[in-house]
């Protein structure tokens, strides 16, 4: 591996401006692409197969034919001023009037008026207009929401508070927002600090974005084929800008190094691919095998953003091991300090026996290994606790700030209605072949009307062939209460009984019923997902550091990284602690796509972490040093790069927390907070600690097993088995990687 890359470094020198030319035309070549394609159609996939809620919806779409349950939709509240009513004669004209011009717009398909169909509060105070579309939110015309709009402007200027929810004028909420442009902007300073240099800052940026610009428009380009859209590929931008930063400045960073040492820059840009781009390599591969492995939980939406964000990842790999190379052959000695290219670089100067913070760092836990361990356990073992009490839900417009008319629709309907109107449940019956189905149904909807928890059932509305009739359930609490999903649990448990006197099948459905088997599957689909990629991952470790224990070590590192981080988004977003510093307008469950997507992003990073750090132990211990003399030779190459590179992943993972969504603000703190734990505790910390204490153990593996495995040579023994070249010399001709026998 190390060898291959070297050469692909030197070629990549050699042909910088074909190297830069070809990425040039990939640039154009997708933006064109995304340009022209069309938009992304919905290709009806199935949120989630095979889930009870997911196949009420379906049946729902065959016996309803028609009445698409994804079509657009508007809530309408009126609110009464105090000591009034919207019954009153001149509130009760304003509604009606808009009642009928909404009805009017050639995409609504319907308006019900609060007045005909009862949906006004008991004390007269608050009612609701709903207006159906026959097209999705996406599909609506500017004219068409316009309309709406002056419509309800004119209801308030008649006195009357109007507050709109439903899908049809929401807002989207972009994923980063003005905080993400600060976090690009603090990954820059952190940068210059640690090369301080302007062109060594900047490359890594500059690669970073040429990389998410090429994913992004590859998405954009083949969204209509495949079904992707710009909110599939929001994990891609974020890990593509995070890692794209991270690989290009292993590679720099390294390049500086080997410049330091005395080789010219042809010979150094080899060299820094061989050894830190072999790194690279194996990181990206465990991050790519982390998305992918998403495709196993079963929900289409994550396969998609999972193999993006991937290929995003593969995107980033590239431009480190080719792009980044071309650019330092451009500008050999502008990456350098400005101190370096002042005083010149003799030939030979090695850095080897330098002390520096890292060095002296890996010599204080060396001292105290079992202190240091027994304090990183004990500390994030304590930050873990609040994991033990996740709960999982899909917030709503409850979980959006009190500024925006969907959270004062959603608190106005749950004051005059009650807090579950905003989550009924939805229940189709099946009556195909059933004698006497109206029978059926009327016994079924009166038994789940009857059941505690129930407020109230509506009137059943049979489809147009008399085979399948729906009603809805209004809950006694909200959405994301526990009790409410005890209600469903208990509906359904009482329908085998029901079943069995009627003849007739029922499902429930609905928002509320879909989050809640959403939830069950996802933590159900959470240990085959975590056996799959660690599986996976610790083979490939195997192979990279040729050791047993090292990569046992890097799992426990990561699960405890990933509990702690866990453990602080409960205590964030759904205990409240905090949460006004982060926007969190309302604590409640964890989205229940976060634990998957922490799980598995966090992995990835976490052993692109280990990958960088150990592979420079594994590199100083196969050259000829003692095990304790690796360590420190590691952390002083490699602690301050990690360093920094774990400071910008938080700094750009951090500008996600601005995101109005709730999903993006969520995983874009646990992936920050993640990150610190895992870079500053596990990584700098326990791993040292662990090295220390085990000793040439780290290193073993069993003879049988090391005949077995291939050599990839990670650590670049090869390329060090010969003296290098001479400044303008031929190059060299790595030898074969080879250990040095320990007794």
């Amino acid at each position: 591996m190390a060898t291959l890359l070297y050469r692909l470094g030197r070629t990549a020198f050699r042909r910088r401006w074909l190297v830069t030319l070809l990425w040039a035309v990939i640039v154009g070549a997708v933006g064109f692409g995304a340009a022209k394609a069309p938009a992304a159609a919905d290709d009806g996939t199935s949120f989630m197969p095979g889930i009870e809620a997911q196949k009420a919806f379906d049946l729902i779409g065959e016996r309803f034919p028609g009445s698409d349950a994804d079509a657009a939709n508007a809530r309408i509240v009126f609110i009464a001023p105090d000591g009034e009513k919207v019954t009153a004669a001149g509130h009760r004209a304003a509604i009606d009037t808009l009642v009928a011009k909404a009805a009017d717009e050639p995409q609504v398909s319907g308006a019900v008026n609060p007045f005909k169909a009862g949906a006004v509060s008991e004390d007269g105070s608050t009612a609701y207009a709903t207006v159906n579309y026959k097209v999705k939110a996406d599909d609506l015309t500017d004219a068409g929401k316009a309309a709406l709009e002056k419509a309800i402007d004119e209801v308030r200027d008649s006195g009357l508070t109007v507050e709109v929810g439903g899908s049809a004028l929401a807002t989207q909420p972009e994923a980063g927002g003005s905080s993400e442009v600060i976090g690009i902007a603090l990954a820059a300073v952190v940068l210059l600090i640690t090369f301080g240099s302007l062109a060594a800052a900047g490359l890594p940026l500059l690669t970073a974005v040429v990389g998410v610009g090429v994913s992004m428009a590859s998405i954009m380009a083949l969204g209509s084929t495949f079904g992707l859209s710009l909110t599939t590929g929001t994990l891609a931008t974020m890990l593509g800008l995070a890692v794209g930063i991270d690989y290009a400045l292993f590679v720099v960073s390294r390049y500086r190094e080997e410049r330091a040492n005395g080789h010219d820059p042809r010979e150094a840009t080899g060299l820094a691919v061989g050894t830190a781009g072999s790194a690279v390599v194996f990181a990206g591969l465990t991050v790519v095998i982390a998305l992918a492995g998403l495709s196993v939980i079963g929900v289409p939406m994550l396969t998609k953003m999972g193999l993006c964000a991937a290929g995003a990842v593969v995107v980033a790999v590239l431009i480190a091991l080719t792009l980044v190379p071309a650019l330092l052959g451009m500008w050999p000695n502008a990456v350098l300090s400005r101190t370096e290219r002042g005083r010149g670089l003799p030939t030979g100067q090695r850095t080897d026996g330098t002390d520096n913070g890292g060095s002296r760092w890996a010599r204080f836990v060396l001292r105290r290994p079992v202190a240091v361990l027994v304090a990183c356990i004990a500390g994030l073992g304590a930050l873990a606790l609040p994991a033990a009490h996740l709960e999982l839900g899909m917030p709503g417009d409850e979980s959006k700030p009190t500024s925006s008319t969907e959270r004062r629709a959603y608190d106005a309907l749950a004051d005059g209605f009650g807090a579950g109107f905003n989550g009924p449940l939805t229940v189709v019956v099946d009556v195909k072949g059933v004698a006497g189905p109206k029978e059926a149904v009327s016994r079924i909807a009166k038994e789940i009307g009857t059941t505690d928890g129930v407020v109230s059932v509506s009137s059943a509305r049979f489809n147009a062939a008399g085979d399948a009739a729906l009603f809805s359930a209004v809950p006694a609490t909200g959405p994301n209460d526990e009790d409410t999903k005890t209600l469903v649990q208990t509906i359904r448990a009482e329908r085998a009984d029901l079943e069995r006197e009627t003849g007739a099948t029922f499902e429930v459905t609905g928002s509320t019923a879909m989050n809640i088997d959403v939830a069950q599957a996802l933590q159900d689909a959470l240990v085959p997902y975590l056996v799959v990629i660690v599986s996976l991952a610790l083979i490939l470790l195997l192979v990279v550091f040729r050791s047993v224990l090292v990569p046992i070590k890097a799992a426990f590192g990561f699960l405890l990284s990933v509990l702690a981080s866990l453990g602080a988004v409960v205590a964030v977003f759904q205990w409240g602690w905090g949460a006004e510093l982060l926007g969190v307008e309302q604590a409640g469950p964890i989205m229940s796509l976060m634990p998957i997507f922490l799980v598995g992003i966090v992995f990835g990073l976490a052993m692109d972490y280990e990958v960088f750090l150990v592979t420079r132990m594994r590199e100083a211990y196969v050259h000829g040093d003692r095990p304790a003399q690796a360590i420190v030779t590691g952390f002083r190459h490699s602690a301050r790069v990690v360093v920094a590179a774990g400071v910008i992943m938080m700094a750009v993972f951090s500008g996600f927390i601005g995101s109005g969504e709730s999903m993006i603000k969520t995983i874009g703190f646990g992936l920050a907070i993640a990150v610190l734990f895992d870079a500053f505790v596990v990584r700098m910390a326990l791993v040292p600690a662990v090295l220390a204490l085990l000793g040439d153990k780290a290193w073993w593996l069993p003879h049988w097993l090391d005949r077995v495995l291939p050599r990839v040579d990670v650590e670049g023994a090869g390329l060090t088995a010969q003296p290098a070249q001479g400044a303008g010399g031929a190059s060299r001709e790595p030898a074969p990687s080879q250990e040095p026998a320990r007794t």
